[in-house]
């Protein structure tokens, strides 16, 4: 990998991160079309410069992480599904999953689901009025969704928001809580896979994941301001469409 190619997945991993689009399905085409060569450090790097999108979250909210222990409570009940199924699956998911076919599949599904989301939210009532209201079954149930995620293409934040507003939030709520619920999940999937494989990463490869976390900081923490702001205003039509063109587009083209 070159600085630039660094750069530019660094980048790619902060935008969307957060956003219901797949992060990992985006750096893995980028990855294909870059045609970068040492797959299995390319693979970690994807995973590992997660950590500077986790630092935006870290630092965008923590007054809510300081100020209220509640959340963390929630956040644990809805990590474990998440934790479970990456654990179990780890070596069968880095494997076989990782590929653009897979990624391209899951962009399409996940884009008609978010379309039919956002029609339904229409018309149905909210139930909760803060973050920390929820249920510890609905906390449990919303992980579950999140645990689907594991599949690259489906998109951690879709998963989670999709399992927010099931569960009686609203979208900005389910948003945030899927924002929140990426600390625990993502700094558990970059520090095993850093154990896992930390002892093939040559010195200069270290300076390219340091590199990457730094951008991935920088956009992450512009894209999460936007996010809120048109998640309220526009729905999460738009993204499901997005997913659509963008998995047919590379279906074909990988095909």
């Amino acid at each position: 990998m070159t600085y630039l190619d660094v750069i530019i997945i660094g980048i790619i991993e902060g935008l969307t991160e957060f956003l219901p689009i797949s992060s990992t399905g985006h750096m893995l085409l980028a990855e294909a079309l870059l045609k970068l060569q040492n797959p299995e450090f390319v693979k970690t790097f994807t995973i590992s410069i997660q950590i500077g999108a986790i630092l935006a979250i870290v630092f965008l909210y923590a007054r809510r992480f300081i100020s209220n222990l509640m959340i963390y409570k929630k956040l644990a009940v809805a990590f474990i599904p998440t934790m479970i199924v990456g654990f179990l699956f780890y070596k069968i998911i880095k494997e076989y999953l990782f590929n653009t076919i897979v990624v391209s599949v899951a962009l399409v599904i996940g884009g008609i689901i978010l379309i039919l989301l956002d029609k339904w939210l229409v018309s149905t009532a909210r139930k909760h009025t803060e973050l920390e209201e929820i249920p510890y079954l609905n906390a449990f149930f919303i992980g579950l969704f999140q645990s689907i995620s594991v599949i690259p293409g489906v998109s951690r934040a879709a998963a989670t928001i999709i399992g927010g507003v099931v569960n009686g939030y609203n979208k900005k709520q389910a948003t945030e809580f899927s924002f929140l619920l990426a600390v625990p999940t993502m700094c558990a999937a970059t520090g095993y896979d850093l154990l896992k494989t930390s002892a093939q990463i040559a010195g200069p490869e270290w300076i390219l994941l340091g590199l990457g976390g730094v951008v991935a900081f920088i956009s992450a923490w512009i894209a999460v301001k936007l996010f809120v702001w048109f998640v309220e205003a526009y729905g999460f039509a738009f993204f499901g469409y997005y997913r659509i063109v963008l998995g047919i587009v590379f279906l074909l083209y990988f095909l």
